[in-house]
């Protein structure tokens, strides 16, 4: 698979995940941030993927912690989602 696939692959991944809140939260990251990614950090958010929404949403939201292995990627993604939020004002 190309990088451009991958790339492509994790962008609608992280848009259409089953859940709005998730959508809402990964698609703007990943707008942002997966060009930018280097091979292994795409390894770990294509990772962090594979998890279920409800999981994400409560490690997202600081309602649970992350598992060790996805608690950096978790909370960069989290500091994003609510400095969007603040500067949207919603």
């Amino acid at each position: 698979m190309t990088e451009a696939a991958r790339l492509k692959r994790l962008r609608m991944r992280s848009w259409r995940r089953g859940t709005k809140e998730m959508d809402l939260i990964l698609g703007p990251w990943a707008d942002v941030h997966l060009e930018r990614l280097a091979p292994e950090a795409l390894d770990a958010y294509e990772a962090l993927l594979e998890e279920n929404d409800q999981d994400l949403y409560r490690w997202a939201s600081g309602a649970a912690p992350a598992p060790a292995p996805h608690a950096a990627l978790v909370a960069e993604i989290a500091r994003a989602a609510r400095a969007r939020h603040r500067k949207d004002g919603t």
